[in-house]
């Protein structure tokens, strides 16, 4: 009887996977304009594809990953196929949350969710989940693995996912790259992306790119139907980051993971998970903008008390070494082959000087900034660069022209903070062996923040800027600088998945060609802001460092005769439409007191929001938007162009209605250009309401900035 029993059971569960294998569980979006379809295919392998509004989006694409064991190196069957499913299961959540900081003050996350639990036909099965949330505007989905009966420790020599995208369409891309995202975002058909192509760019800092075929997330694509997609992850943590090969035959999108010094992508140890794949998806461009799927698929925050946390407004000693005007360095770099820390003879150009650090104290003071970034105030910098050495920098030993303890004092007498600069040149080992120190000596001087920096070859040789043991560490640094109440700037890191929902700390991050470029390369082109707010910036905000006034180069060298490709309204509107809590007013004191008027805008414009309005966009063409600022009724506006001269269009109904404001305008002259008359600016005001309808007219590489405040 109990053996017939146990048969009648048996027998069930196999027409059940047989059920499973045959039919396709569809699960749509809450507000059904998404859905999504999970399969097992005739060999085995888990299947999925999306939809927007019964339109394709990915077209059947396949799972999985091939995994080995790591203590006797036995290669374990792929968990690509020969698979077989043991349930499914669909919940949906409806919940709302409210930041620490960002564009808006509250986020729906609203999902219906699918769980797949699938094991493998052989002797040794591995049973794993895929779990997938369908949001009203993308997908997420990830691994995930339980603890093991037969497996605790396993290596993933490879992940397969795939993207199979349904033609040749536009991509906004850069290249695929182990150790820096630093390049010029690049557009083009799929079918024409050719990373070892000379004219799409420098290879930064001698990095190898994966291959010519090769991109990186987030990819933001636009189909000829006038289809937006954006392909990127979320919590990134404890695993490499993805990057993506083309395969131009049927356009389908693999994930290549970056590997560690053995080749292999990442180490885990179970009940472990992968970050999530995202799928963001709209016929209005608008609405990527507009996405907090990536914040949702990461946990909430770990820390109970962010009241600590302050987004910030800063200058600093920076951009006048990226000019020439100072250096980094105290002794000079005729000094680096015979380095001695203890015999250090000043060249009389060091930037980070008490005096030069009180006059950037005193501007902030009467400008209302809250923080003065300081580089170059630690002894190392003669001897850092490329240097593969491991000891370079201790983080704590000022040179001799910087007063620790006197700056401190000062800048507390003016009620402003001073932030640290932590450059690593690339020796992580050293700073791990480090940080408690650095951190304790940062707040026994009064710091808060501290902008970190990676640049150059990573120790331990072997690993990536982008590897799995680089990725745990940035999320180390971010944990413990909370543990020290210290808010995190990270510079050369992995690009932002949204760990700043759990690491609110976290202010902001570089992983991307900044402003910096302007000062000593070909420079960004003008479409560039235009396309990074649906690239770089869906996994968090960017320390882009704008405000750069003085925007002809000969100013600094006369054999520059670039420009910053960029007019100064547009470097207005960038504080809006880079929309980030920690922004720099990057140029000089004596830049900004020559344009006060201008300079104003900055002075007032936010860095936290209540609201935000994603007006008008097009990726590498314009972004309009505006934001509310958080705790008034003030808001501003932000509009950005590529190389083209166009008008820009501000609906003013996000105003309260039956309320007047003024409206302070700071526009691009008539003859303003990116590249003949960038500083040309005009200055309008005027009062309006909820019923008007603005045209900005935008020069070519231009902007327009607006503060909008209510009539009292």
């Amino acid at each position: 009887m109990l053996f017939k029993k146990w048969l009648l059971v048996l027998l069930a569960l196999l027409l059940t996977q047989t059920n499973f294998a045959q039919n396709k569980t569809i699960v749509n979006s809450p507000n059904k304009k998404i859905s999504l379809g999970f399969w097992l295919g005739d060999k085995g392998q888990p299947m999925y594809e999306v939809n927007f509004q019964s339109k394709p989006v990915m077209l059947a694409s396949s799972l999985g990953l091939d995994l080995k064991q790591t203590l006797n190196l036995i290669v374990y069957p792929t968990l690509s196929n020969n698979l077989s499913i043991l349930s499914i299961d669909e919940t949906s959540s409806n919940t709302t949350w409210k930041p620490v900081w960002g564009d808006v003050n509250e986020i729906r996350d609203n999902y219906n969710k699918l769980t797949v639990k699938l094991t493998q036909k052989n002797a040794n099965p591995i049973v794993y989940n895929i779990v997938f949330k369908v949001f009203d505007d993308g997908v997420g989905f990830r691994y995930e693995f339980p603890e093991q009966s037969t497996i605790q420790h396993f290596i993933v020599s490879d992940e397969s996912t795939q993207f199979h995208l349904t033609g040749n369409h536009k991509a906004f891309w850069i290249p695929g790259d182990y150790d820096s995202n630093e390049f010029s975002p690049v557009v083009s058909n799929l079918n024409e992306v050719d990373a070892e192509d000379p004219k799409y760019g420098a290879n930064i800092y001698g990095h190898q790119f994966i291959d010519k075929n090769a991109v990186q997330t987030p990819l933001m694509l636009k189909t000829a139907e006038g289809l937006y997609i954006n392909i990127h992850e979320a919590a990134l943590v404890n695993y490499p980051a993805m990057n993506l090969m083309i395969d131009k035959s049927n356009y389908t999108l693999t994930s290549t993971l970056v590997p560690d010094a053995l080749g292999n992508k990442a180490y885990l140890q179970t009940p472990a998970k992968t970050p999530w794949r995202t799928i963001i998806v709209s016929d209005k461009a608008t609405d990527i903008l507009a996405s907090h799927t990536i914040l949702n698929l990461n946990d909430p925050s770990v820390i109970k008390d962010p009241s600590w946390i302050k987004p910030t407004k800063y200058v600093g000693i920076w951009w006048e070494m990226h000019v020439g005007k100072s250096t980094w360095d105290y002794a000079g770099s005729q000094n680096a082959t015979n380095f001695d820390a203890n015999n250090l003879k000043p060249t009389g150009k060091h930037g980070a000087t008490t005096a030069n650090v009180k006059r950037y104290i005193d501007f902030a003071s009467k400008n209302g900034f809250d923080g003065v970034l300081v580089e170059g105030w630690n002894v190392g910098w003669e001897d850092w660069f490329g240097q593969f050495k491991e000891n370079v920098f201790d983080f704590v030993t000022p040179y001799p022209d910087f007063d620790v303890k006197g700056l401190q004092k000062y800048a507390a007498s003016k009620k402003v903070k001073l932030i640290m600069h932590h450059e690593t040149s690339g020796s992580v080992t050293n700073y791990e062996r480090q940080m408690d120190t650095a951190f304790r000596f940062m707040k026994k001087f009064g710091y808060d923040a501290v902008k970190t920096g990676y640049v150059g070859h990573i120790i331990p040789r072997g690993e990536h800027h982008d590897g799995q043991w680089m990725v745990n560490h940035y999320v180390r640094v971010a944990q413990k600088t909370a543990s020290y109440k210290i808010m995190l700037d990270a510079h050369e890191p992995v690009r932002p998945t949204g760990l700043s929902r759990t690491y609110p700390n976290w202010l902001a991050s570089e992983a991307a060609r900044g402003m910096e470029f302007n000062a000593w390369s070909d420079g960004n082109k003008p479409r560039h802001e235009t396309i990074f707010p649906f690239t770089r910036f869906m996994g968090g905000p960017m320390d882009y460092t704008p405000g750069i006034f003085q925007l002809e180069l000969n100013y600094w060298n006369k054999d520059k005769k670039e420009t910053i490709h960029t007019t100064l309204a547009k470097q207005l509107a960038l504080y809006v439409t880079i929309c980030s809590p920690l922004q720099m007013a990057a140029d000089m004191p004596e830049i900004y007191e020559k344009k006060m008027d201008a300079f104003q805008f900055i002075k007032d414009v936010a860095v936290d929001w209540d609201d935000s309005k994603y007006l008008e966009a097009e990726p590498g063409e314009y972004i309009t938007e505006a934001r509310k600022a958080k705790g008034t009724n003030n808001w501003f506006v932000g509009a950005i162009t590529n190389e083209n001269s166009r008008t820009a269009i501000v609906n003013l109904n996000f105003l309260d209605a039956g309320k007047k404001y003024n409206a302070t305008i700071y526009a691009d002259a008539a003859d303003a250009h990116y590249e003949k008359n960038p500083a040309a600016y005009k200055i309008t005001k005027q009062v309006v309401d909820s019923k008007m309808i603005l045209s900005l007219a935008l020069a070519p590489g231009g902007g327009c900035a607006i503060s909008i405040t209510p009539i009292k």
